[in-house]
């Protein structure tokens, strides 16, 4: 299980993620604390609190790539620096 920290800052950009991560077979969990959701149910995703990071979640399957997962959700990564 891979495990990255995600942050949005608007609507359109958890659009676009929902729309990146659904392109892939694998399968995506965002949240923090105990409230997890599917992450592409954009739905889901909006029912989080989007204030702050959240927590993404990912099994890699064996036709896709952790650098491929990465190159497209990097612009979404959260870094604390």
């Amino acid at each position: 299980m891979q495990q990255v920290h995600i942050r949005f800052y608007g609507v359109d950009q958890v659009r676009q993620f929902v729309n990146v991560i659904s392109k892939f077979d694998t399968s995506f969990d965002l949240g923090s604390g105990q409230r997890i959701v599917d992450a592409k149910s954009i739905l889901g995703v909006m029912a989080l609190d989007l204030s702050g990071p959240l927590r993404l979640r990912y099994h890699l399957n064996e036709t896709e790539s952790e650098t491929e997962i990465q190159e497209k959700i990097a612009p979404f990564l959260y870094s604390k620096a």
